[in-house]
């Protein structure tokens, strides 16, 4: 599974520590490994049609000292893997094997899916059987039948009743037998209709009972299906046990109980690096440096460019990294070094209510959870601090100069009071409602980039 470069690399230093996945340039080991597996690649004719469409692989530059050569050389290789399945089959001999083999055909992973598979070819038959259409259908359409027929007789009771009420008024002096006549006549008609009501909720109910025995089952069966997913996800995540420089192992729901998600996201696990990583630790072989590239058109949902390099995923493969890196010497985020300390930032556009600049690449914009580093943010904040105090100054002169209450409000916003800042804009706007939303309306018609940070 180890491969041996074709070419003398003799003359190219070994990396000091291991490559940081997240940020990266693929060092010069990485590249002609990636090189041959690309090499590799374009000669496998029949992956050619599913390639097209885009898939990640992975290099690992490792060292063996196990005994496999006494050529100095030859101790130093790589694994190359690919991320999910390719052409059906988790297993090629070229690539390292996966970390569980999913799609083994007696494993419990496929005998259990061919369950699901059934419940949910059973469903799909129950959804569109033409008993459970026909009941559908027909209840549907008896219901509003049973609404028209139903609303058609309480107009005529309507009218029946206006009817004796015309008779009683224009006949004020109807006899004993008359006037009961009358009642006989609203009783009996109220009786129909009641009977009439009656006899629809009746044949409705039975309707909907047939609909029902349809729906019971299939709930039942969704239900099981659901409850079996969950049962086999769980159970193949457990197989997943991560192994990491220390030799250490986690699975992959006790690596992700400590993750905002709890649980681990479909194909976690079967990205090309924590393959790698895995195959090298169960072999004694000493991971040095990784790359991983992209072969085929670009996914709809990201852009990727065939044959151009890419860091390791965050949601599926930061927590798993996080374990299996432990034991390494890992290159530090080389976002965290201030590599833009001691430049300017370039000013492309200010006036009294905006500014816009040039943020060097990659220069944070706010400093996030470490409020130390240096970012866009601190910048602004250390350029305009006397800003509140000129704002003070102004509202002691003119308590209701309600700008400066404005202004003052974003100068404290820009420097973290966001309690104070949301105080003196409600101020300036009971102040001068009008003027304020005047000058806030201002900025859509500024100058501006797509990336700004608003003061």
């Amino acid at each position: 599974m180890i491969h041996f470069f074709k070419k003398p690399v003799s003359h190219l230093a070994l990396p000091e520590k291991f490559t940081y996945p997240f940020h990266y340039t693929p060092h010069p080991l990485c590249v002609l490994a990636a090189e041959e597996v690309k090499e590799y690649i374009a000669s496998r004719k029949e992956w050619q049609e599913e390639l097209a469409s885009g898939k990640m692989f992975g290099v690992l530059i490792v060292q063996t000292d196990n005994g496999i050569t006494n050529n100095e050389e030859n101790q130093i290789g790589y694994l190359a893997a690919f991320s999910g399945n390719l052409d059906g089959k988790n297993l090629h001999p070229y690539f390292v094997p996966p970390v569980y083999d999913l799609l083994q055909p007696e494993g419990f992973f496929k005998i259990e899916e061919e369950q699901i598979s059934a419940i949910n070819i059973r469903i799909r038959e129950l959804e569109n059987s033409g008993s459970y259409l026909d009941s559908k259908e027909k209840w549907k359409i008896e219901t509003e039948q049973a609404k028209a027929v139903l609303n058609q007789a309480k107009a005529e009771l309507k009218m029946a009743k206006e009817a004796r009420e015309i008779r009683r008024q224009s006949s004020p002096e109807l006899s004993g037998e008359e006037q009961a006549s009358l009642i006989r006549e609203s009783q009996y008609q109220k009786a129909e209709y009641k009977r009439l009501e009656k006899k629809w909720k009746k044949r409705l109910e039975e309707l909907e009972t047939e609909v029902r025995h349809f729906d019971i089952e299939i709930e039942r069966l969704k239900t099981e299906r659901k409850e079996r997913s969950a049962a086999l996800q769980r159970k193949l995540f457990e197989q997943f046990r991560m192994l990491n420089a220390q030799g250490e192992v986690k699975d992959l729901y006790t690596i992700f109980e400590q993750t905002v998600q709890k649980v681990p996201p479909a194909g976690a696990g079967e990205c090309a690096l924590p393959k790698l990583l895995q195959y090298a630790y169960l072999h004694q072989l000493k991971p040095l440096a990784m790359a991983e590239f992209w072969w085929g058109d670009s996914p709809k949902n990201e852009i990727r460019h065939h044959g151009y390099y890419y860091p390791s995923c965050k949601g599926k493969c930061e927590p798993i990294l996080q374990h299996m890196l432990q034991g390494l010497e890992v290159d530090e985020n080389p976002l965290l070094n201030p590599i833009h300390e001691e430049e300017e930032l370039e000013i492309v556009f200010e006036d009294e209510w905006l500014l816009v600049i040039n943020k060097p690449a990659g220069m944070l914009s706010v400093p996030g959870k470490a409020e130390d580093r240096d970012s866009v943010y601190h910048r602004l904040k250390k350029k305009y601090p006397e800003a509140i105090a000129l704002f003070d100054e102004a509202i002691e002169l003119n308590p209701n100069f309600a700008q400066a209450y404005h202004e003052r409000g974003r100068a404290k916003l820009l420097n973290g009071d966001t309690a104070g800042s949301a105080e003196d804009m409600k101020k300036g706007l009971e102040l001068n409602p009008k003027e304020i939303q005047g000058i806030s309306g201002q900025y859509d018609n500024q100058p501006r980039q797509t990336d700004v940070l608003g003061l």
